[in-house]
């Protein structure tokens, strides 16, 4: 209503009447352009775009002083390397971080508009999988707000993560042609491109190495803001377009056929065209090799002109001083997918400034850093050697003398130990000789973190255990965080609020201030405001749902939510097996009463992944089944989100009552969804996995619902050897579910439909659903008692919000600053634009 709506309180900002004049004004003349340009009638997309161009507005002398304030003082800078950024939209964020959210709420309304319809215009810039990508976003935006001189680099590809489509219960994937309409957070810089080069020869001439004969692509930068939370920093994300040099294979040969030399242009164009969709999975394509050295190529260039023109860069004529380099650049490698980072610094050191060797690898040593962010073995990238002969001969050259340096230290070390220099090359011998990149992330970088104490435990004491026997020293622990701006203020305003009324906004850029709601606790009108809160969002969601996908559910059912990438690791098929178990609880004693539940599961599967694509199809056909049958009614749904991704993140999490947080422990190696449930006020049921394991040691083990094997006993069954059998055989619920599935009780029209799901089940499921079956129907039966008791599930609720502090990620950034890149946060704003720079 309009009286709720000009309620709008204290953390969207104030609107003064000023600003929501001046939005108004600014919006209206960008309305005109657009439209004295193309037509006479305005459409939707036109008012967004508007809106958009306006917000923009705000950011651009922000954007410019922030970086002539670094250009002044020459800070170190800090490159986040990534081959995924999930950012989701934009607009509404921009808003939040500079304060303007309630201005132009207020405009847009007074236009006889509405904000929220305008925001669900924009495309989700989908150029991320899941956790990894996500997490580079959210680090940029900590980054931003901690003040650092930070720049994200990674490829602007033109087709982002496929949009899911359901079709009779099976994924359908779909291209992202999310650039269709244009993009109008992005500025194009075509004055700073640059060639990357591919393939050639490589030669040894008296004058030092050269790599001739190469193949030219160039990189075309296209730089997006990232603003800070209020403190008028907005830092860069610039994003690599491949282009064919105008020349392209027009020099020697093909000289009788310009047409097919400008068509073949595509072929250096596509190293940009779509993102590989695979989350934790190697795919070893030469293409994706393309893609991992273009955006290092083009990065290190533009980090080395960077400091090369900087106050303090290199003034003698030669420019060949970098020495200071590691005190002024710090290259943080998001996974291995950066890691040709390495051999190429130390070849522009090297062969082109001319660097002794020795000097040139301690330089690099001490500004690469590598974060690991997992432990399957499937997921480890193992590029074959003739792949790297072909297309980087001289890389491949480098990576050689790297490895003899690193082996002939061991072999000292270690004298005869053969094994041991087997497990720690680089190079893995076999059929086909391949290069370990983790192997040379470790031994190219002073700093190597795991994202969370359990996973880092696990690559200091299996993964990565003889290079920590070598050099402990370079280990750590960096726990992953979320961002609350998105996660929090944005995508759930109405607790936010609530939150503020009580302890102020000082949580907003110190999370750690959500302790001080442990006062209110037994707070009756707080414990009241927070049940409210959930039933909005409940209600809000459910109206989506019908809205969208002419989905019915029961918004005062327990909202049951397990949203993230389809993997056999994160078990979603434990969920379908208690699903199937309340099923046949209410079949069996259709007049007991029972907790409804709404059972949501949401993600996309990889499109060569079979089991994830078989996953899905038994999900949807559980759903089936349970949705239509009279016997259930309210009690039960079962339902799939399609097309799970950020900004569809942003409405469940806060709707959510249970978060499923269930990977087989030692798998997964932190989770972030874990993080955004806990602070939006769901209670987590989980396995002593990732980041569960600490936000039980924050909010208490009582108040989570843990259940299942240890990492102990999965490697106490592994060493006794998991038989499935076992568990179908003494457990009758659990045999019924798999029958069931295995009979075509799910499938009537093609009974055999699940025969692989159940066959991996049985006899080589990695993941040992089975193991946990019975800890986890049994822990179900608690959540229901507990939900049974409104008043102390939301005191439980209270309390988990109270405990997620930890889980921000400016802390996580806080300490990457100070512990990896030896750089301190600053607190203190830049003057705004309108305002003298001193």
């Amino acid at each position: 209503s309009d009286g709720d709506r000009r309620k709008q309180i204290s953390v969207r900002g104030i609107a003064g009447l000023g600003d929501v004049a001046e939005v108004r004004k600014s919006f209206n003349r960008h309305l005109h352009f657009t439209l004295v340009k193309d037509r006479n009638v305005a459409t939707p997309r036109d008012y967004y775009f508007a809106l958009a161009h306006t917000v923009r507005d705000h950011l651009v002398g922000r954007w410019i002083r922030t970086q002539q304030h670094y250009y002044e003082r020459d800070p170190k800078r800090i490159y986040y390397l990534s081959l995924e950024f999930y950012m989701g939209r934009t607009l509404q964020n921009t808003m939040v971080n500079l304060g303007l959210q309630n201005a132009c709420d207020e405009a847009i309304y007074q236009l006889g508009l509405d904000l929220e319809e305008l925001e669900e215009i924009e495309e989700d810039a989908g150029l991320g999988n899941g956790g990894l990508g996500r997490l580079a976003a959210c680090f940029l935006d900590s980054m931003a707000t901690l003040g650092l001189a930070a720049y994200g680099y990674g490829i602007r590809y033109e087709f982002g993560i496929f949009n899911q489509k359901i079709v009779d219960g099976w994924q359908v994937e779909e291209a992202d042609d999310w650039l269709r309409y244009g993009n109008p957070w992005e500025k194009a810089r075509p004055e700073y491109m640059l060639p990357v080069h591919f393939y050639g020869r490589v030669e040894h001439t008296p004058d030092g190495v050269k790599w001739i004969d190469t193949q030219i692509v160039l990189a075309m930068p296209y730089d997006t803001p990232v603003p800070g939370y209020k403190n008028n920093t907005v830092n860069t994300m610039r994003l690599w377009s491949a282009k064919a040099p105008n020349d392209f294979n027009l020099q020697e040969f093909n000289m009788g056929d310009y047409i097919e030399a400008v068509l073949d242009r595509n072929l250096a164009e596509n190293i940009s065209r779509v993102l590989y969709p695979n989350d934790n999975f190697f795919e070893g394509k030469e293409l994706r090799l393309k893609q991992e050295y273009f955006v290092v190529a083009a990065t290190l260039q533009d980090i080395i002109r960077r400091f090369k023109s900087s106050k303090f860069g290199c003034r003698d004529p030669v420019r060949t001083c970098f020495e200071t380099f590691p005190d002024k650049v710090a290259i943080q490698l998001n996974d291995t997918h950066p890691a040709l980072s390495i051999p190429e610094l130390m070849r522009i050191l090297v062969d082109v400034e001319k660097v002794d060797w020795d000097k040139a690898w301690e330089i690099t040593k001490r500004t690469c850093a590598y974060t690991n962010h997992t432990v399957l073995p499937e997921a480890l990238e193992r590029w074959p050697v003739s792949m790297f002969e072909k297309l980087l001969p001289r890389h491949l050259e480098i990576i050689y003398a790297l490895n003899q340096m690193h082996l002939d230290r061991v072999a000292a070390l270690y004298p005869g130990d053969i094994d041991r220099l087997r497990r720690m090359s680089v190079i893995e011998e076999g059929d086909c000789k391949r290069i370990n990149m983790a192997h040379l992330c470790v031994i190219g970088s002073h700093a190597v973190n795991g994202v969370a104490r359990i996973h880092s435990d696990i690559v200091k004491n299996s993964v990565f255990k003889d290079f920590y026997e070598l050099e402990p020293e370079k280990f750590q622990n960096k726990t992953n965080g979320i961002t609350p701006r998105r996660w929090l203020l944005l995508c759930n305003p109405g607790l936010a609020d609530i939150i503020a009324e009580k302890i102020g906004e000082g949580f907003i850029t110190d999370l750690s201030q959500l302790k001080k709601l442990l006062d209110f606790i037994d707070n009756e009108t707080f414990i009241r405001d927070v049940a409210k809160v959930k039933q909005e969002n409940k209600l809000k969601f459910a109206a989506y749902l019908e809205e969208q996908y002419k989905v019915k559910i029961n918004p005062v059912s327990m909202f049951d939510v397990q949203v993230k990438r389809i993997h056999e690791y994160k078990r979603q098929l434990l969920n379908c097996l208690h699903a199937i178990t309340l099923y046949n609880r209410i079949r069996c004693n259709p007049s007991k009463s029972f907790v409804p539940r709404t059972i949501m599961i949401g993600g996309k599967a990889a499109p060569g992944y079979h089991m994830a694509k078989m996953i899905i199809k038994l999900i949807t056909s559980i759903g089936e089944v349970i949705n239509n049958d009279p016997y259930v009614g309210d009690k039960l749904k079962v339902i799939f989100l399609e097309n799970y991704r950020v900004s569809l993140a942003e409405k469940v999490i806060p709707a959510a009552d249970l978060s499923q947080q269930i990977s087989t422990a030692g798998t997964e190696a932190s989770g972030t969804g874990n993080m955004k449930f806990m602070v939006n006020g769901a209670l987590t049921i989980g396995t002593m996995d990732g980041a569960n394991v600490e936000m039980a040691e924050e909010a208490g083990e009582e108040n989570l619902f843990i259940f299942g094997m240890r990492v102990e006993d999965v490697e106490a069954l592994d060493r006794k050897g998991y038989n499935a059998r076992e568990y179908y055989e003494s457990l009758p619920e659990l045999r019924q579910a798999i029958d069931q599935i295995s009979s075509g009780f799910f499938s009537p029209r093609d009974p055999g439909c699940f025969r692989d799901v159940v066959n991996m089940l049985m006899h080589h499921d990695r993941f040992k659903v089975f193991a946990d079956y019975e800890a986890y129907v049994k822990c179900q039966g608690q959540v229901d008692q507990l939900f049974m008791d409104p008043h102390e599930w939301t005191r439980k609720v209270i309390r988990n919000i109270a405990c997620s502090g930890k889980f921000s990620s400016d802390r996580t950034i806080t300490e990457y600053a100070r512990e990896i890149w030896r750089v301190e946060p600053s607190a203190t704003a830049i003057p705004p634009p309108n305002l003298p720079r001193n």
